[in-house]
């Protein structure tokens, strides 16, 4: 005679189709981190170039001082391919020290609600004697 042991080998339906929706709800969760891992990646490159554009747009101030290029008045304007998603903006200030302006580069994208930016502040020498 069998044992009630040796006829209960097999997962019932109840048990295979829980085993199921523990398995469907942890690759639903996997991807959806799949796709979040994509909008940070995504988000990060645009820092960077953002902060990279911004670096030189400050180098070309800092030259333009020693070759008596700058207006002192407030710039900005669109980059050119393949960057032409972001747009920049430089503006000046006057500090405490005459001699000193305050330098501010800002590189934006994306909506303006967004306040998607990369800003750096320098100081430049208002007169250079050569």
């Amino acid at each position: 005679m069998m044992s009630m042991r040796q006829c209960n080998k097999g997962f019932s339906l109840l048990e295979v189709m829980i085993a199921l929706a523990i398995v469907a709800i942890a690759l639903v969760s996997l991807l959806g981190l799949s796709n979040r891992s994509i909008l940070v990646q995504d988000t990060i490159q645009k820092v960077t170039r953002a902060t990279l554009l911004a670096q030189q747009l400050m180098s070309e101030q800092e030259l333009n001082v020693g070759n008596e290029r700058l207006s002192w008045e407030p710039q900005g304007d669109d980059f050119t391919a393949p960057f032409e998603e972001f747009r920049w903006q430089v503006s000046y200030q006057d500090t405490l020290i005459s001699q000193v302006k305050q330098v501010t580069v800002v590189v934006l994208w994306g909506e303006a609600e967004k306040n998607e930016q990369v800003q750096l502040v320098s100081f430049l020498p208002v007169g250079v004697a050569e």
